[in-house]
């Protein structure tokens, strides 16, 4: 049975209100006036190079770290004066596997149900429900000391669902998975939105916060320097780019007079001198570029049109020269956090 306080977080348009949010160690400022509105029911992503404050922001949201100033609500409790019911209704998963590795996967969950207050059959039940939703029922009863990192994540984001809190913070989940078990990962999160549950994470991929967040939140020296929509961060770097790539290098230098004639803008050349990279304002002129490339006899070996990358919408706002804080979505050092 519902308690008073889950039945509430249903109907509360916003899982998370945090307003000047001020953390301070010493005499560095790791968290500097951050503002967050996260919509009830949905993936809500954390972004920004190391050291942004992501992680402190978080454990304060948590009431794993208290503030320095500044207010913030979980379903519209305060996370400070009302810690207690906060508590009741979030469920937390760091970067770290919080289980205990002597143990078997049934005896982990078994442990964090009892401590819940669960009775021993009702715990029973949960693990094994948890163990099958999580792909992990060949191997309940083996030590954790002999799983994978990805086994050993999916049972970590497993006990922290055995209260099915209507709030869900993830640090990371995903750090260090195989791209197989990312996808597997992704797919558990989506599920549980679906279930009900609203989920603001942080995360190491670029391609993971194009895939999985409704709305991102860029942080960045301790403030929110950027917050919206995946597409509105992108937009906001401007319009789309066509790319056309040439046959006969030979063809490249009328190409491009074409290019920017009918389409009234200043193109580029890649360094290879293959590609043509020009803006595109307007949709309805590239039937017109077409047909006058084939009317010159231009032929073209491929065709593309690109929105702007998550990639650069990061470089551009966390600033390019320290674009080596950040992990690229295919795994190369140049993208987040």
């Amino acid at each position: 049975m519902k308690s008073d306080y889950r039945m509430k977080s249903e109907n509360v348009k916003y899982a998370v209100e945090a307003q000047g949010l001020i953390r301070t160690f010493g005499d560095h400022r790791a968290v500097d006036g951050v503002d967050l509105m996260v919509p009830t029911g949905s993936i809500y992503g954390v972004l920004g190079p190391n050291g942004a404050g992501k992680t402190t922001t978080i454990r304060m949201l948590a009431t794993l770290l208290r503030t320095d100033a500044g207010s913030a609500k979980i379903f519209g409790y305060d996370v400070e004066k009302e810690s207690q019911i906060v508590r009741q209704l979030i469920g937390v998963t760091g970067q770290y596997a919080s289980v205990d590795e002597s143990l078997t996967a049934t005896e982990n969950l078994m442990i964090f149900s009892r401590l819940l207050g669960l009775s021993r059959l009702e715990a029973k039940r949960k693990a094994n429900d948890l163990l099958e939703e999580f792909g992990l029922m060949d191997a309940a009863k083996r030590p954790l000391k002999n799983f994978s990192g990805g086994m050993r994540r999916r049972l970590d984001l497993a006990a922290s669902l055995i209260a099915q809190p209507p709030l869900i913070f993830l640090d990371e989940p995903t750090t260090g998975l195989d791209p197989r078990t990312r996808n597997q990962m992704w797919n558990t999160i989506r599920q549980l939105v679906k279930s009900g549950s609203t989920v603001l994470l942080t995360t190491q991929y670029l391609q993971e916060a194009d895939e999985l967040a409704d709305r991102i939140a860029v942080i960045d020296q301790g403030r929110v320097v950027a917050e919206g929509a995946v597409n509105e961060l992108k937009e906001s770097m401007g319009t789309s780019s066509l790319h056309l790539s040439i046959q006969h290098t030979q063809d490249i230098p009328n190409a491009r007079l074409i290019v920017e004639q009918v389409l009234n803008v200043t193109s580029a050349v890649s360094p290879e001198g293959r590609m043509i990279t020009a803006p595109m304002t307007t949709a309805d002129r590239v039937t017109d570029l077409l047909v006058a490339l084939r009317e010159a006899d231009i032929k073209l070996a491929e065709l593309s049109v690109r929105k702007p990358s998550l990639d650069e919408v990061f470089l551009t706002i966390t600033g390019e020269g320290r674009g080596e804080n950040l992990t690229h979505s295919n795994h190369k050092k140049r993208g987040i956090i």
